[in-house]
C-alpha cells in the first residue's frame, strides 16, 4: 500500500481509512493540465503492491458532485475488495478561488463536463478531458502499484465523460459503463449549456464541433474495430429521462450500428445513489469479468466475486 511516508511530493496525502481491508485514500496534487490543485480519491484493495498490482476502474462523477460522493455513498469499496479492483475518483471540475465560475450548479465549478474549453476565461482551467484520458492515469500508475489495465465508469455528467472518453480511446479501456448517463448534450439543455460555454456556438455534429463530446455521435462513427463492452443502466422514474439524457436516441443509435451496448431499463428507480447503490455490485462484476478475460493476471489476489453479479 502506498502511504504518505514514501509517495513522491507531487502528490499529497489528504486523508486515509481503512475499507475493507484496503485504503481509501485522497490526495491532492498541483496539475499541469488544469493549472490549479486537483484533488483524487483512490481506494487500493488488500494484497495489493509492487509485485502483484491491480487494474484501475476510473468512476466520473456528475453535477454537483466531488471524488467523495461515489466513494461514500455507492457501496463500490466493498465489491472492488473482493474482487482485486482498485478505483479511482476524481473531482468533476477544477477549483479554487482563481478558477472562474458560475451561479448555476449545472455550469462551472463542479460542472466541468469532461470537455477541454477553448472559450475564455474557461480554457486555461476547465481541460478535464486530458487531465482524466493523460494527467490522471499517468500519475496514478507512476505513484500506485496498479496495472495498465483499466476501465472507466460514471453517472450523469460523469456517464456522459466515461462512454464518450472510452469511444474516443477504444484502445486504452477494456469497457466502459454508465448509470443515468448523458448520451446526447448537443441535443439537452444541460448539454448545450456547457458545450455553449466551453466550446463557442458551434453545433456541428463532427470531430471539429459539438460532436467530439457527444456519446451518440461518436457511437454512429466509431469503427467496429474499435467497438468496447459497454453497460448502461437506466431508471424508468429518473425525472431526468425524457428531457436531459435522451437514452432511448442512445438505444437508436447502437440499434442502428450494432454497437455492443447492454442497455438495462430498470423499473421504480431514479437519478440518485440509492439506484447506483442498488446496482454497483453488476457494474463492479462487470468491469471485473471484462477486465479478467482480457489482459489480466491478478496473481497473488483472491478473487471471489459473487457470480450472480457477472452473469
Amino acid at each position: 500500500m502506498t502511504n504518505s511516508t514514501d509517495i513522491n511530493t507531487t502528490i499529497k496525502l489528504v486523508s486515509s481509512a481503512k475499507a475493507f481491508d484496503g485504503l481509501h485514500q485522497q490526495y491532492s496534487h498541483k496539475s499541469s493540465t488544469t493549472h490549479c490543485t486537483m484533488r483524487f480519491a483512490i481506494y487500493l484493495p488488500p494484497g495489493t503492491n509492487a509485485e502483484h498490482p491491480v487494474p484501475v476502474l476510473y468512476w466520473l462523477s456528475g453535477l454537483t458532485c466531488t471524488d467523495e460522493n461515489f466513494m461514500q455513498k455507492a457501496g463500490a469499496l466493498k465489491y472492488a475488495a473482493q474482487c482485486g479492483m482498485a478505483i479511482v475518483a476524481p473531482d468533476t471540475s477544477p477549483r479554487g478561488d482563481d478558477v472562474p465560475d458560475d451561479p448555476g450548479y449545472d455550469f462551472g465549478q463542479g460542472a466541468g463536463f469532461y470537455v477541454n474549453a477553448t472559450q475564455a476565461p474557461y480554457d486555461k482551467h476547465y481541460q478535464m478531458y486530458d487531465y482524466v484520458v493523460n494527467e490522471l492515469p499517468a500519475l496514478i500508475e507512476a505513484h500506485f502499484p496498479v496495472s495498465s489495465t483499466k476501465s472507466i465508469a460514471g453517472h450523469s455528467m460523469g456517464g456522459h465523460g466515461a462512454l464518450m472518453i472510452a469511444l474516443r480511446n477504444p484502445q486504452a479501456y477494456v469497457c466502459a459503463s454508465a448509470f443515468s448517463p448523458i448520451v446526447n448534450p448537443t441535443q439537452c439543455p444541460w448539454g448545450q449549456k456547457a458545450l455553449t460555454g466551453y466550446l463557442g456556438k458551434n453545433d456541428r455534429q463532427d470531430s471539429a464541433g459539438w460532436g467530439q463530446y457527444d456519446t451518440c455521435a461518436l457511437m454512429q462513427q466509431a469503427h467496429p474495430d474499435d467497438y468496447l463492452p459497454m453497460l448502461v443502466s437506466q431508471g424508468e422514474e429518473d425525472t431526468f429521462l425524457t428531457e436531459q439524457l435522451l437514452t432511448t436516441n442512445l438505444a437508436s443509435v447502437a440499434a442502428q450500428t450494432h454497437y455492443p451496448v447492454k442497455i438495462e431499463w430498470l423499473s421504480g428507480y431514479d437519478h440518485s445513489y440509492y439506484f447506483i447503490s442498488s446496482f454497483i455490485e453488476h457494474h463492479i462484476g462487470f468491469h471485473w469479468q471484462k477486465m479478467h478475460q482480457g489482459k489480466l493476471s491478478n496473481k497473488g489476489i483472491r478473487v471471489n466475486y459473487p457470480t450472480k453479479a457477472i452473469n
